[in-house]
């Protein structure tokens, strides 16, 4: 069974820039050996991410590039995805976009902004994978 995780921002350093705790999420997915496809919004989301990325740990290099530029896509383990980039599916998504995750995969990652009225999508995305019969959790973070 699929696995759909919606984790909500809580910690102010998540809070001042959210894009942070997906460079966790991120972190941990490289841990656990886990390929992953990190799907942003927009190509400057993309951009922004590849940045914070690169300078988020500065004990550990976390291997990623945006999807398409390079030919390297299939063994980078951090796949970051602009829309309209075709890439094949992974087993760990993390989604950044507007809509549910549809493909192949046994885990979607979602982050739940902290300001309330901005968590309307996350609540039908959270019924739409419910729909399909999806295992789900929500972590505070």
């Amino acid at each position: 069974m699929p696995r759909a995780d919606f984790y909500l921002i809580q910690k102010d350093r998540f809070r001042e820039q959210p894009l942070l705790l997906v460079c966790e999420l991120a972190k941990r997915a490289l841990a656990a050996q886990q390929p992953t496809l990190i799907l942003a919004r927009d190509p400057e989301q993309a951009e922004e991410l590849d940045e914070l990325l690169w300078a988020f740990d500065d004990d550990a290099y976390l291997p990623h590039q945006i999807a398409g530029v390079d030919e390297d896509d299939a063994v980078t383990p951090l796949l970051v995805v602009v829309p309209g980039t075709e890439t094949p599916d992974r087993p760990m998504v993390i989604n950044l976009r507007d809509e549910a995750v549809s493909g192949q995969f046994e885990r979607v990652l979602e982050v739940v902004p902290a300001d309330e009225s901005a968590r309307e999508p996350l609540r039908q995305r959270w019924r739409d994978y419910q729909t399909r019969g999806f295992e789900l959790n929500k972590h505070d973070m």
